[in-house]
């Protein structure tokens, strides 16, 4: 491997361990490390659903010790995010669409790490009845299409409408992305999916990377640099991908 491909795979367990440390299963930047490593859509997709699943399960078991689950809310978005990310992940993409999609999604959790969006303390638009289903819908639908659990564009959104504090968002969002990936990763028809040799090692280093992120973030642990680290490399990709 070339020293490009081994900083690549090197990002893997850091970026499980940044996501993990704020309730996410790392998706988003799987994608990116997967397409600049130069694997198609139908290789990236069930990759970085299987890699999300562990990653977001370890995250809601940590936080759900120091938080209690939303669950009014969580079942409003839940039950129409999982038929939404099934259809989205039965609709393969034409590889062009795909990577300009993936790009501009890539900067939402680059800004997420950067705290460019704004967090309220308190309920800045009363919760209706049909707005858990509406957002559930179409970021299911959305994360189905790409390959994501949804929890960056779900996080944001919960924390600026301020429907939750950070600690109760990330319990929900975690479990949100959980059964999204799933749903996401069956939609695919992944199940009979071959994984290539290198998963075999990316696998164990990504999990270990979101045990210890999932630990330390439910502790309130920051590290500034990896961030920064992480959404430099967000940054660059989505540009690359917008470009290109």
């Amino acid at each position: 491997m070339d020293l490009w491909t081994v900083f690549l795979f090197c990002l893997l367990p850091i970026a499980a361990f940044l996501y993990a440390s704020v309730g996410h299963g790392g998706a988003s930047s799987y994608l990116m490390i997967l397409t600049l490593m130069g694997f198609l859509p139908e290789e990236i997709r069930p990759s970085a659903l299987l890699l999300n699943i562990f990653v977001s399960l370890i995250s809601f078991l940590n936080f759900r010790k120091q938080e209690s689950l939303q669950k009014d809310l969580f079942w409003s978005l839940i039950l129409f995010s999982i038929p939404a990310a099934y259809v989205g992940g039965t609709i393969l993409l034409d590889t062009a669409i795909y990577r300009k999609i993936l790009g501009i999604i890539l900067l939402f959790p680059a800004l997420k790490f950067l705290s460019v969006f704004p967090e309220s303390t308190k309920v800045v638009v009363e919760r209706k009845v049909w707005m858990g289903p509406l957002l559930g819908v179409v970021i299911g639908l959305l994360s189905g299409l790409v390959g994501i659990g949804g929890g960056v564009l779900l996080t944001p959104i919960i924390l600026m409408l301020g429907w939750a504090n950070v600690k109760q968002t990330a319990v929900l969002s975690s479990l949100f992305i959980f059964l999204n990936s799933i749903a996401g990763f069956v939609g695919s028809g992944s199940l009979d999916f071959d994984l290539p040799s290198q998963f075999w090692i990316l696998i164990p280093i990504t999990i270990i990377g979101g045990l210890l992120g999932g630990y330390f973030g439910a502790k309130r642990f920051s590290n500034a640099a990896l961030r920064y680290l992480l959404c430099a490399v967000l940054i660059f990709a989505s540009v690359k991908l917008l470009l290109n």
